[in-house]
C-alpha cells in the first residue's frame, strides 16, 4: 500500500508549534524544544482540569486530544507535538484524523520505540500509565523493528499525581519508585524508558535507584530532535526568530503548573485559562 505524499506547501517557517499533554509532564519536552530549537514560536496546552489521563477511558483521551488538536490548529500551528504517552497511545489515529494532513504530527512512543529498536538493546522495561501500558503501544512499536528485543511494561500510576502535587525529592515518591522498580517485571532489563513525559520530573531519582546498572531513557531529547528533523525536512525551521513567543494555555491554572513552567521558560510567561 502507498502512503500518502504529503504536501505543507501551505504552511510557514514562522509559524508556531503546537504542545499538548495532560498536565506539567509535556513541558519536559517543550523544555528539550525550546532548547534545540530556540527560534521557534510555541504554544502549549496543558489539559490539568482532566488530568491524569492514564485513569480515563480510551473515549474520553480521544475526545480531549481531538478538542486540543483542533484549537491548537486555530492557533495557525504548523506541527502538533503530542506531548502525552497515554494520549498517543489511545488518540493517535483520531489526531491524525483531526489535522487531516494539514500539518505534522509528533507523538512521543513512535520516535523512542525506533530509536531503542536500532540501538543495542535486548531486555527493555517500559513504566507508564495504565492506558498506556493497556495498549501495548510500546511493545508493538518496537517488536515492529526488531522483533528480538523483549520488551516488559509496568503500569505505575501514582507517580503522575505525585508529580502533580509537587512531590519531587520527597520521601513519598522515593518510597513509590522503589516500590515499582523493584516489581519483579524489571528484574532483568537493561533499559528503562520512561513511558510518560512527567517522569523524566523524575529521572535523577529513577537514576539514582539504579545507580549505573540501568540505561535510562530521555526519551524528550528524543521526541524533540525527531520535531527538528521532521521541520527540516519540508524546509519549517524557524531560523530568523531571536525573540520567540511561549504561549500556555491550562484548562485549569494550577500552582505546581506555574512554578514548573516558570522554572523551564522564565518567571515572566503569562498563563491563560482556557476551558474546551
Amino acid at each position: 500500500m502507498k502512503t500518502k505524499k504529503v504536501n505543507y506547501s501551505h504552511l510557514s517557517a514562522k509559524q508556531p508549534i503546537g504542545i499538548f499533554d495532560s498536565g506539567v509532564g509535556g513541558l519536559t519536552v517543550a523544555k528539550e524544544i525550546k532548547r534545540l530549537l530556540p527560534n521557534e514560536d510555541l504554544i502549549y496546552f496543558g489539559d490539568t482540569k482532566h488530568l491524569p489521563y492514564g485513569e480515563k477511558s480510551k473515549e474520553a483521551i480521544i475526545e480531549y486530544s481531538t478538542k486540543i488538536t483542533n484549537f491548537l490548529l486555530a492557533q495557525n500551528c504548523k506541527a502538533i507535538v503530542i506531548a502525552c504517552n497515554t494520549a498517543t497511545a489511545n488518540a493517535l489515529n483520531e489526531v491524525m484524523q483531526s489535522v487531516a494532513g494539514k500539518v505534522p504530527v509528533i507523538d512521543v512512543i513512535n520516535p523512542v520505540a525506533e530509536k531503542v529498536s536500532y540501538e543495542i538493546h535486548n531486555n527493555v522495561g517500559v513504566i507508564a500509565t495504565k492506558a498506556t501500558v493497556n495498549s501495548g503501544l510500546y511493545k508493538k512499536s518496537i517488536r515492529k523493528h526488531n522483533k528480538w528485543i523483549k520488551v516488559d511494561e509496568l503500569a505505575t500510576p501514582l507517580l503522575v499525581p505525585a508529580i502533580e502535587e509537587g512531590f519531587k525529592n520527597h520521601p513519598i515518591t522515593h518510597a513509590i519508585i522503589y516500590n515499582y522498580l523493584s516489581n519483579s517485571k524489571l528484574k532483568n532489563i537493561e533499559t528503562l524508558i520512561l513511558g510518560c513525559t512527567h517522569y523524566p520530573l523524575l529521572i535523577d531519582e529513577i537514576k539514582q535507584y539504579y545507580g549505573n546498572r540501568v540505561r535510562v531513557i530521555d526519551s524528550p531529547n528524543i521526541v524533540a530532535n525527531h520535531l527538528k528533523i521532521i521541520l527540516d525536512k519540508y524546509n519549517l525551521l524557524n531560523e530568523g526568530n531571536s525573540k520567540p513567543n511561549y504561549y500556555f494555555y491550562l484548562s485549569d491554572i494550577t500552582k505546581n503548573f506555574e512554578k514548573i513552567s516558570k522554572k523551564f521558560f522564565g518567571k515572566t510567561i503569562d498563563l491563560e485559562l482556557k476551558v474546551l
